[in-house]
């Protein structure tokens, strides 16, 4: 396990210009789990009304990185994921939550489920992802 803390993570995270465009935020991160959020608004949207999938998919790599950094440390690179979309998503706030399934020397297997949360904070799942995570340090 690395020593990451929830302030180091919010600051890589911060570093991201496309994650400052979304507006995205780490509210959980450690021990093989991370949860990240995006508030929904408008020009995130398509033209149904609904979250844009790549939206949607940019929470579920972000969110499979950073748990996977909790295990392997700060310098990861997404080796692929899968995204199910299972449900449109609406609602005010899309929640990606990450958990390491399996880590080995080089690489993590990550699941995220993504959830949108409305005004009452009832979550509805909108997808599911599932990935692998790369090691980047030198060997």
């Amino acid at each position: 396990m690395t020593e990451l803390s929830l302030g180091a993570a919010r600051q890589i995270l911060d570093s991201q210009p496309f994650s400052g465009l979304v507006g995205a935020r780490i509210t959980e991160f450690g021990d093989g789990d991370a949860v990240l959020e995006v508030d929904v608004r408008e020009e995130l949207t398509q033209q149904n009304g609904f979250l844009h999938g790549g939206v949607v998919s940019y929470a579920a790599d972000n969110a499979l990185t950073f748990a996977a950094g909790t295990t392997l440390g700060p310098a990861v690179l997404t080796g692929g994921f899968s995204i199910q979309y299972v449900r449109p998503a609406s609602g005010r706030t899309l929640i990606a939550r990450a958990s390491v399934v399996h880590t080995g020397r080089r690489q993590a297997v990550v699941r995220c489920d993504l959830y949108t949360a409305d005004d009452t904070g009832t979550e509805t799942l909108c997808a599911v992802a599932q990935g692998t995570v790369l090691s980047a340090r030198p060997t």
